[in-house]
């Protein structure tokens, strides 16, 4: 049923009450790294530093830098090289890490300007003494969305009280040095991680429904063999909302909501008058949950993402094939029970709970070391929010971070999580260039030195000066 555009912010009024928990019960976990001052020694220590939600965040490795406090362009709001200042690092000088004022644009574009100068990272000082939060991407348009998704080095946000102890430093002429360390960023309590993905089938919402479907596609095969393989374990969950009592009725819920406006999601394309309705988006996202929980009970979970990026690709809104004719298409071609997925899904139309949306809701709520999810899209691991750039690469990083190191699985040392430290300098270690024959080896922990193995020959030595085959 579709609506005139003027019922269009009362109901959005309603979604943004009812969006998040009373301020009283709403739990949000600020995930940190840690950042230690190494000179000069009159500021030395370690410190929290608010790990940004944007680029790549170093997870299970460290840097140390040498920190820059611009003399102008202060906040970063402008591109630097309008002042001629540039922040590259010479050959065999520490990275460097800049350091910025809060205030007058968004956090974003103060780490774009600064990377483009040549930035290996981004400190941001608080403006007023607070506790840290979580420096977030803005409502993405066309031009802030171009920069944010090119933004490649790690920010964090620091109090105002340390941010002033170091430009004091800084003006004095001390260097100062830091090491951001994101080894325990990610906890590593067993041998195998625990992720989950909130995510949403809609197609429809913009830039971040690009980059979600993007990330899922190719993020798939290296999720596929961490779950084969025993090392993951992966759950997909949907974020949805009630409408108010007093609305169940109202033309509104009725087309956003399923059983009697227990379970909603916004229009999709944001117009009541056209296109698909809040409602469609629940039920397909519930017949998603659906096909995990059938797949997971014949011992193949990672045949869900399978389904969802053939969906993707099959049922498209905006080809208006986003329907249950499409789905069973898709879940057919893979060898599923429709009829077992279609009990689990149950009657939308039904006044009572649906068991499989309500845990959905129930898991909404933070618990532990993680906050509440009100954000799509929201990776967790190892119950802690990851901070970042969604795309394949970082994610994994912050994957392999969640085992203990020597365990990770092989495709943890694959090129996709490699830090290419070996590419400058053979990263210190030992090599045999005539013989084309290197210590050196890329991981997502940073550089190692190891004797390598060459046609069934085990080198031996230290990795960094001497290595030596023996038959």
């Amino acid at each position: 049923m579709k609506l005139r555009r003027s019922s269009l912010c009362v109901f959005l009024g309603f979604l943004v009450l009812f969006l998040s928990p009373p301020p009283s019960m709403a739990k949000f976990v600020v995930e940190k790294n840690s950042l230690t001052v190494t000179s000069p020694d009159d500021i030395k220590g370690t410190h929290d530093s608010a790990i940004g939600n944007f680029g790549i965040p170093q997870y299970g490795g460290s840097m140390a830098g040498n920190v820059l406090y611009p003399k102008d362009n202060k906040k970063g709001c402008k591109e630097f090289d309008e002042y001629g200042i540039s922040f590259k690092s010479k050959p065999g000088a520490l990275p460097t890490i800049v350091l910025l004022d809060r205030g007058n644009c968004f956090f974003a574009l103060k780490v774009w300007n600064a990377q483009k100068a040549g930035a290996s990272a981004v400190l941001v000082s608080d403006d007023i003494e607070e506790k840290l939060i979580t420096m977030d991407t803005p409502e993405e348009d066309g031009s802030s969305a171009k920069y944010i998704e090119n933004i490649t080095i790690p920010s964090a946000l620091i109090e105002k009280s340390f941010g002033e102890k170091l430009k004091v430093a800084i003006s004095n002429g001390d260097m100062v040095n830091v090491n951001l360390d994101w080894r325990e960023a990610v906890p590593h309590p067993d041998d195998r991680v625990e992720y989950e993905l909130w995510t949403n089938s809609n197609d429809e919402c913009g830039v971040k429904c690009d980059m979600l479907m993007e990330f899922v596609k190719d993020f798939k095969g290296a999720a596929q063999i961490l779950e084969k393989g025993g090392y993951t374990q992966f759950t997909p969950h949907y974020i949805t909302w009630y409408c108010p009592q007093a609305f169940t009725l109202s033309k509104q819920c009725k087309s956003q909501c399923i059983n009697h406006g227990r379970y909603c999601a916004p229009d999709p394309e944001q117009d009541f008058s056209t296109g698909y309705d809040g409602k469609d988006v629940v039920i397909e996202n519930l017949r998603q949950l659906c096909v995990f929980k059938v797949a997971n009970e014949t011992k193949k979970p990672w045949v869900w993402w399978d389904y969802v990026t053939d969906f993707q690709i099959r049922c498209p809104m905006k080809e208006k094939k986003y329907n249950k004719k499409c789905a069973d298409a898709v879940i057919e071609s893979l060898g599923l029970d429709i009829k077992k997925i279609e009990r689990c899904m149950g009657d939308p139309n039904a006044d009572s709970e649906n068991p499989v949306l309500k845990e959905e809701q129930d898991a909404q709520v933070g618990k532990g070391s993680r906050g509440d999810v009100t954000i799509l899209p929201t990776l967790v691991v190892n119950n802690r929010q990851y901070r970042g750039k969604l795309e394949k690469g970082a994610v994994m990083k912050a994957i392999c971070a969640g085992f203990e190191e020597t365990t990770e699985p092989a495709v943890c040392l694959s090129s996709d999580v490699e830090t290419n430290e070996c590419l400058e300098n053979n990263g210190g270690c030992w090599q045999d260039k005539v013989a084309n024959i290197t210590a050196c080896k890329d991981t997502f922990r940073g550089r190692v030195c190891e004797c390598p193995l060459v046609d069934g020959v085990q080198f031996k030595g230290d990795g960094y000066t001497t290595c030596a085959g023996f038959i």
